[in-house]
C-alpha cells in the first residue's frame, strides 16, 4: 500500500491493491495470519466468512500464489473437476451456497479427508449455518475451522476508500475522507457503492469532489 496518512492522496491505478499489497487490519486479520499458517492448522477444513467485497477473494489468491492449489465457484463443481483435484494438495472453493450440488461437495469433501488433503471454502455466512437436505452434509459441514472477517475499522475503512477512489483515478483531500468515514455505513459493499455514486455527481456537476457532493451522496 502507498503511505495512508498523506493529505493529498494520488494513486497509480496498476499499483494499487495487489495481491502482495492485502491491507491487514483487525478485521481481517485471525484469516489472514490462518491462511500464512499452512500445513499448520487444527483442521484441514477451513471456512473463510465475510460480507461481499470484504476482501475473501483477495485473501484466497494470495494464498494460491504462495501455497499453490486449485481454485473453483462452488457452481462450477462437477465430476471433472472432482478427477482434476487428485494432483493437487489444496483446494479452494470460493462463493459457497446453499445452491451447491450437495452430492458433489459431499464427495469433495470425502476426498480431502481420505487423500488428506486441505480444502479452504469462503461464504457470506458460516458453512453451519447452512441448511444442507443431505444431513451427512450437514455433519461433516461441523469439521470445518471458521474464521470470520468482520466489519471494518476506521483504518480498514480509509484503505478500502483509497483503493476505490484510485481505481477511479480520483484524488481527494485526507479531511474529505475522514468525513466519509465518519458518515457511511461499516459495509464493504456501501464503501465501493458510495464513491461510485460521488464519483457519478462529480462528473455529472463536472467539479472535483468535495464537502457538498458529499453529503448530497449521503442524503444530507
Amino acid at each position: 500500500m502507498k503511505t495512508l496518512n498523506q493529505l493529498i492522496l494520488n494513486f497509480d491505478y496498476d499499483q494499487n491493491f495487489k495481491d502482495q499489497d492485502f491491507y491487514v487490519s483487525k478485521s481481517n486479520e485471525n484469516s489472514f495470519l490462518l491462511l500464512n499458517k499452512w500445513p499448520k492448522w487444527e483442521k484441514n477444513f477451513i471456512n473463510i466468512i465475510g460480507d461481499n467485497f470484504s476482501g475473501k477473494t483477495h485473501l484466497v489468491n494470495i494464498f494460491q500464489q504462495k501455497f499453490k492449489g486449485i481454485k473453483i465457484s462452488c457452481n462450477e463443481i462437477d465430476n471433472h473437476f472432482l478427477k482434476k483435484i487428485k494432483i493437487y494438495e489444496n483446494i479452494i472453493i470460493e462463493d459457497l451456497t446453499e445452491e451447491v450440488s450437495e452430492n458433489l461437495f459431499f464427495t469433495l469433501l470425502n476426498i480431502t479427508e481420505q487423500d488428506n488433503k486441505y480444502l479452504i471454502v469462503t461464504s457470506t455466512k458460516p458453512i453451519v449455518d447452512f441448511n444442507f437436505k443431505l444431513e451427512d452434509l450437514n455433519s461433516r459441514s461441523k469439521n470445518f475451522l471458521l474464521s470470520f472477517i468482520n466489519k471494518p475499522e476506521d483504518d480498514l475503512m480509509y484503505a478500502l476508500i483509497l483503493k476505490n477512489l484510485s481505481d477511479r483515478q480520483i484524488s481527494i483531500e485526507k479531511k474529505l475522507i475522514d468525513f466519509i468515514i465518519n458518515r457511511i455505513d461499516r459495509s464493504y459493499g456501501k464503501i465501493s457503492d458510495f464513491i461510485y455514486k460521488i464519483d457519478k455527481i462529480s462528473l455529472k456537476r463536472k467539479k472535483p469532489i468535495d464537502f457538498k457532493i458529499i453529503r448530497e451522496a449521503l442524503g444530507e
